[in-house]
């Protein structure tokens, strides 16, 4: 097997494809498409989102210290383009993709009801990289959508056909092909009872 070399460059994929809305007092609420998010630590939750200053909505997260990270479906992927490649200095992006904005338990920023998760973030940290600010934050709340929760109340989230990002291509996510552990996990002996 051959590789090449190629320059330093982010080629970490796939990652997920979120919506992260935020807004300011007096002015429109926003929404900006993010590839560059994750979970930073579990206690207390955290996560972060890397946008680049000049972007509209990187003041606003900025000013406010709140933003909201909404993850999306196959059926919000045109949505999802939108908001990543139109800005909210010219168009209300809720309006133009017929989102409904929602009301937001812990932060004072609207929410993105068509999203299956939605986590309500509080920033404690701006790390200025170079291309891209790293905004680091305490997670306030998860809202999820009910349609998600199965019998026994169990959140199913994989069923909501969640969207990734990768080399320039929006992906679905697809079978399982295993779970947390299995690799370990003892499988367990069948008994035969003879007669």
């Amino acid at each position: 097997m051959s590789k090449q070399i190629w320059r330093a460059g982010n080629m970490l994929y796939p990652v997920p494809a979120v919506m992260v809305s935020c807004a300011l007092p007096g002015e429109r609420a926003n929404i900006i498409t993010v590839a560059w998010t994750g979970t930073i630590c579990s206690s207390p939750a955290m996560v972060s989102i890397s946008i680049r200053p000049e972007r509209y909505s990187y003041h606003m997260i900025k000013e406010s210290g709140e933003f909201v990270i909404n993850l999306t479906t196959e059926k919000l992927v045109r949505a999802v383009d939108y908001c990543g490649v139109c800005s909210g200095r010219n168009v209300d992006k809720y309006s133009e993709m017929h989102l409904t904005p929602g009301c937001a338990s812990k932060v004072s920023v609207p929410l993105i009801e068509e999203s299956p998760v939605n986590i309500e973030c509080r920033v404690t940290e701006v790390l200025e990289l170079g291309s891209h600010h790293m905004f680091l934050a305490l997670v306030e709340a998860v809202d999820v959508d009910e349609r998600y929760l199965d019998a026994e109340g169990r959140f199913d989230l994989n069923s909501a056909g969640l969207l990734v990002y990768s080399h320039g291509e929006y992906i679905a996510l697809g079978k399982k092909l295993g779970t947390f552990g299995y690799s370990v996990r003892r499988k367990k002996r069948s008994s035969k009872r003879g007669k």
